[in-house]
């Protein structure tokens, strides 16, 4: 299924920041800026998915840059952000899409290893993005943070607690930080997504297991990264100047409060 991205022009031009958009989500929102006219640069682990967003995003005409950096390591986020104002300029908006590793592990079989490895690659993460890109936004009073929580840490579900407890995590520490900030001029929200059809859920997830998990959602599918990309899209852009410290969930119905 195809969706329709509007066309935010205040977006032409500004410099962009994705992690983790090495693929799923962070890649087609990556993709979706450059269609937008922005330089952007995407971090991850992975080098050659790396590799081949850029080129993609360069092949629609964009500046674009893929750098290797492991977003729970502040020094390897500090040199990304360094390389990154060097040579596509100073950063504009920044979507901190880290995290995942949100499949079902019953808490009585958690373990301590598992437990802090998921704190550390989705709340950690986010704080160390963050807080490697927020000096320079501070300093022009300016731009837009759009963090990555998850229905997850909105509602008790199927995923593992550690997963719930760190995308819980995410939003509050997105709110907290939006306000204080909000009077240096630059915003921060959040999109808590439903279950989205991404590669990784496509293969792990058996047809018969999709069928279900799309008819818990009231609107009857699974979202589609283009979905998340639009979210994003709309709370970088000018549209949404007057919006901050806000979850928008993206979960087809999933979330109604």
């Amino acid at each position: 299924m195809g969706v329709r991205q509007t066309r935010y022009r205040d977006l032409d031009g500004r410099v962009v920041v994705i992690a983790d958009g090495s693929r799923g989500i962070g890649a087609e929102t990556a993709l979706a800026f450059a269609r937008q006219g922005a330089a952007v640069a995407v971090l991850g682990r992975d080098a050659a998915a790396l590799t081949e967003v850029a080129e993609r995003m360069r092949a629609e005409g964009a500046r674009a840059l893929g750098l290797v950096a492991d977003c729970t390591d502040a020094t390897a986020l500090g040199s990304a952000a360094a390389r990154i104002e060097r040579d596509l300029g100073p950063v504009d908006v920044l979507a901190a899409f880290v995290g995942g590793d949100g499949y079902p592990v019953p808490t009585v079989r958690e373990t301590e290893e598992h437990w802090r490895a998921v704190l550390d690659g989705n709340l950690t993460a986010t704080f160390l993005t963050v807080q490697a890109f927020l000096p320079g936004l501070l300093a022009r009073g300016s731009g837009s943070i759009v963090t990555m929580a998850s229905t997850a840490g909105r509602l008790p579900s199927g995923a593992s607690a550690a997963y719930a407890t760190a995308k819980a995590g995410v939003l509050m520490f997105t709110r907290h930080l939006a306000l204080e900030v909000a009077g240096a001029g630059v915003r921060v929200n959040a999109v808590a997504p439903g279950a989205v059809r991404t590669e990784r859920t496509a293969a792990q997830m058996p047809p018969e297991v999709r069928a279900t998990v799309a008819a818990a959602h009231p609107l009857g599918r699974l979202g589609e990264p283009q979905d998340i990309a639009s979210a994003a899209l709309f709370l970088a852009s000018d549209a949404s100047s007057w919006i901050t410290g806000q979850t928008l969930d993206v979960s087809g119905g999933r979330i109604m409060l």
